[in-house]
């Protein structure tokens, strides 16, 4: 895969791809970047915070932004926040530029990571845990058209990471 220096791991909120890149990338040997880290550390401000104060629009704005301006140059494990690939041509960057994982799982599986987590996460602050299994589906209804395009798809309820170590190394011939 020439010119394709970066793995970017894409799923919804909760689907495990900040630990799951972590992994990876000290398999590799690469560095591992953080989209959402990335944007509080250029912003100044945590996500919720950028959520109240500008809005998710500005919020996507930015993201898109600091997607693009990663090392170009650098093999790097980036882990995306649940509605970059969704954004703009988000996904299509990403196809261009590097692997794309997908960390797939049901509505009933985020349900159970995402309870409890609605301080920490702007898109689900108003809602209480009865609403959270039918914002799920209807979010992933919607979000898995560009999912669904990545080009590896795993489980990411139980995840291997040495499969995905082992299916990521001869994908990218390293």
């Amino acid at each position: 895969m020439p010119g394709k220096n970066k793995i970017y791991i894409i799923g919804f909120m909760g689907s495990g791809k900040t630990t799951t890149g972590v992994k990876l990338a000290a398999l590799l040997g690469w560095p591992f970047e953080d989209l959402d880290k990335s944007i509080e550390k250029n912003t100044g401000m945590t996500i919720p915070q950028i959520f109240a104060i500008h809005g998710e629009t500005w919020f996507r704005e930015v993201e898109s932004k600091l997607l693009r301006n990663i090392d170009s140059h650098a093999n790097t494990v980036i882990s995306t926040g649940g509605g970059t690939p969704c954004y703009g041509d988000n996904m299509d960057f990403m196809l261009d530029t590097g692997l794309t994982l997908y960390l797939k799982l049901t509505p009933g599986q985020l349900k159970s990571r995402l309870s409890g987590t609605h301080n920490k996460r702007p898109l689900l602050k108003d809602l209480g845990d009865e609403d959270l299994l039918s914002f799920i589906e209807e979010k992933l209804s919607i979000r898995e058209k560009w999912y669904n395009r990545a080009e590896m798809n795993f489980n990411g309820f139980d995840t291997d990471i040495r499969l995905i170590y082992s299916r990521v190394r001869s994908r990218l011939n390293v």
